[in-house]
């Protein structure tokens, strides 16, 4: 069995590449101005995250939410500007 041993700029490398994947599906699935808000589900469809990530993201501050009923919602150009703070 072949070992691999993974560095830090190749995680780093990684990290950046999976921004750029995001942000390219974001693009690419352009909402229209008359949806700025979006539903858990579709924001875990559009990030392909699971709900314990979007949890996380939440819990963290990472990702702002708004609870209206039962119902969390996240603004579009918040999930834009996470993903352009976070890549380098």
């Amino acid at each position: 069995m072949q070992v691999e041993i993974l560095t830090r700029e190749d995680l780093k490398q990684f990290k950046t590449e999976l921004l750029d994947e995001l942000k390219e599906a974001l693009n690419s699935r352009q909402y229209p101005p008359d949806k700025p808000w979006l539903k858990s589900t579709e924001v875990r469809k559009l990030l392909n995250i699971s709900p314990g990530t979007l949890q996380t993201l939440r819990i963290n501050g990472t990702l702002r939410s708004t609870k209206v009923g039962g119902s969390l919602y996240y603004k579009y150009e918040d999930i834009l500007k996470v993903l352009e703070e976070n890549s380098h």
